[in-house]
C-alpha cells in the first residue's frame, strides 16, 4: 500500500503549520498514520542545512546558491523521510516542497523552472506531491499573524517586490495544474480551512 503526499504552499502567515498540524490530528482520527514534515528540514542532514538557510541577512545567499542549498536538503528529506513513510502507507503532510523553490528562487530569485526541476530531477527523483494546497490571506491578515508570532525569518524578510513576484508565482502554477493544485482562501477561521482541505481530500479518505 502506498501513501499520499500532500503539501501546503504559500507565503509568510498564511497558516502551513497551524493547518499541517491539524490535519494530521483528523487523520489519524481516521486511522490513517500521519508524518508532518517541513522544509527546509525534516531528517537530520536537511534541518542542518535549514539553519545555513533560514538564518542571517537576507542576502546571504544568492538565488542560485539557494537553490543548490533547497535541493540537497530535499533530496536528503526525501530518502530519509518522506518516501519511507509512504511505502509503508502513511500520509506526507509538508509544510513546503519543490514549489516553493519555484516560487522563491524562480519567481522571487529569477531562477529557470527547467533549472530548479532540473535539480529537483536529480535529487529527489522528481518526486511530486499527490495534492497541493495554496494558501492565500491579505496582506493585512499575514502582517498580524507575523506580528502575533514574533517577525519573519531570513526567507521572509526579503523585500516587498520580491514577495510579490513569489505570490504571483505562486497562483501562476496552481492554475497551469488544476489537477494538483488547491486554492484555500486562509483569512476564514482555521477550523473552517481545515474543513475546506479535508473536503478537497475526501476521495481518499476512508
Amino acid at each position: 500500500m502506498t501513501g499520499r503526499f500532500i503539501t501546503l504552499e504559500g507565503g509568510e502567515g498564511v497558516g502551513k503549520s497551524t493547518q499541517i498540524r491539524a490535519l494530521a490530528a483528523a487523520l489519524e482520527v481516521r486511522g490513517i498514520e500521519a508524518v508532518a514534515t517541513r522544509e527546509p528540514g525534516g531528517s537530520a542532514g536537511a534541518e542542518a542545512i535549514r539553519a545555513l538557510l533560514m538564518e542571517g541577512s537576507d542576502d546571504r545567499w544568492d538565488a542560485r546558491s539557494e537553490a543548490l542549498l533547497f535541493a540537497a536538503a530535499r533530496a536528503d528529506h526525501v530518502a530519509r523521510t518522506i518516501r519511507p513513510a509512504l511505502d509503508r502507507g502513511a500520509w506526507v503532510l509538508c509544510d513546503r516542497f519543490v514549489d516553493s523553490s519555484r516560487a522563491y528562487q524562480g519567481g522571487g530569485g529569477g531562477i529557470t523552472d527547467v533549472d530548479i526541476l532540473m535539480l529537483h530531477s536529480f535529487g529527489s527523483l522528481g518526486l511530486l506531491p499527490d495534492r497541493t494546497f495554496l494558501l492565500t490571506v491579505s496582506a493585512d491578515e499575514a502582517a498580524r499573524r507575523l506580528t502575533e508570532r514574533g517577525g519573519s525569518d531570513r526567507m521572509g524578510n526579503k523585500p516587498a517586490d520580491y514577495q510579490a513576484r513569489l505570490a504571483a508565482r505562486f497562483v501562476e502554477m496552481a492554475e497551469a495544474e488544476p489537477a494538483r493544485w488547491r486554492i484555500v482562501s486562509a483569512d476564514a477561521a482555521a477550523d473552517e480551512v481545515t474543513a475546506a482541505i479535508l473536503a478537497e481530500l475526501a476521495e481518499w479518505l476512508p
